[in-house]
């Protein structure tokens, strides 16, 4: 790929001035470079959430591009609203998803108001996912990004429309390796950096961050005879499906099918019991107001890299969803997102309930 045209794969305005929300990877760093070729004013912002060093790769970046380069000092926020909520969820049985709710309160949240309040008009950053204007509805629409495998629009489906309305996301319509190529045209050595899968607070196994700050104890793991089958280590250390770890001795391979915190005791089965083609939920958040009748024909996945599942969208009560899969689902796991698209377009989605 040729300088010369990556300007041209996104349009842009030179008056227009944007932070964009630089982590020292490479999809923040390829992100502002595109916008600064396109002749955006861009500003590297990155904010600082756990510990301090944090910014100083992404200062380095910045500088190497030539832009200004800001810290946000998020730590007190970010614990109380990802950090303390990840905990939390663990202890009550339920499975978080830590970066649904730190791009809609923190990222595109806080973040997203210090920026503006630092003179910027937009905000962007290196997520795969795309967003357009739909000028009968009057709404901002969130779209999957162009690359199947790394599309991040389920990570985004809570935003609302002021925010959507101030979001560029440049890498919506590349391809990964697309991406990688470009940082390869300007020589960036983090072209050939390897992916992080995990989450990115915590360096290692989530048990022993949560273990010092979350309370639990011993109890039991039972069949849905009631038979005691063993001892587990505490709730906060078990999620739906899991089969390694459970230090059962059963000659047969089994499987979380349900956490009861306040009996503080765990089921245990087969795997075949862990599909449902009925999932509930909560929460719901459609990225639009509705302009369609219920039920509804969608596709839905029921955590990220799960695969999109026909299914029909029902409205029950009050905050009461429920989605009815074609195909049964397997390990519907309470406090995961669900969310459903119709196409390229998010329409929306909720909160697993138990």
């Amino acid at each position: 790929m040729e300088k010369g045209i990556i300007a041209e794969m996104i349009q842009g305005d030179g008056r227009v001035k944007v932070a964009i929300l630089m982590s020292g990877g490479i999809d923040s760093t390829v992100s502002a470079l595109l916008l600064r070729e396109q002749g955006y004013e861009v500003t590297g912002l990155t904010m600082v959430h756990l510990e301090r060093e944090a910014g100083e790769k992404a200062a380095r970046i910045a500088n190497e591009l030539k832009i200004e380069h800001k810290v946000v000092d998020l730590r007190e926020a970010f614990q109380s609203a990802v950090a303390d909520y990840f905990c939390t969820e663990y202890e009550q049985g339920h499975t978080p998803n830590p970066c649904v709710k730190c791009n809609e309160e923190i990222k595109f949240g806080l973040l997203l108001k210090a920026a503006l309040d630092l003179g910027a008009d937009k905000v962007a950053s290196g997520h795969y996912a795309r967003i357009d204007y739909d000028d009968k509805s009057q709404c901002h629409r969130l779209m999957k990004g162009l690359d199947p495998r790394k599309d991040q629009s389920y990570f985004l489906y809570r935003l609302k429309q002021q925010q959507l309305s101030r979001l560029i996301f440049p890498l919506g319509g590349y391809r990964k390796e697309e991406v990688r190529e470009i940082a390869r045209c300007y020589n960036l050595q983090l072209a050939e950096e390897k992916e992080s899968q995990e989450v990115c607070f915590i360096p290692g196994d989530y048990r022993e961050f949560i273990r010092p700050q979350v309370s639990y104890k011993e109890g039991s793991f039972l069949d849905r005879t009631g038979k005691v089958l063993g001892r587990h280590r505490g709730i906060p250390f078990y999620t739906i499906g899991q089969r390694r770890g459970l230090a059962v001795n059963a000659g047969r391979p089994l499987y979380v099918l349900k956490i009861d915190p306040e009996k503080n005791q765990i089921l245990l089965g087969e795997n075949e019991e862990l599909f449902s083609k009925l999932l509930r939920f909560k929460q719901n958040h459609f990225i639009c107001p509705r302009d369609f009748e219920l039920p509804i024909r969608v596709k839905a996945k029921i955590r990220y890299a799960a695969r999109e599942a026909e299914a029909i969208l029902h409205y029950i009560e009050d905050d009461i969803w429920e989605l009815v899969f074609e195909e049964a689902q397997r390990a519907a796991t309470p406090g995961q997102s669900v969310v459903y698209y119709q196409g390229d377009y998010v329409l929306g989605g909720g909160t697993i309930m138990a």
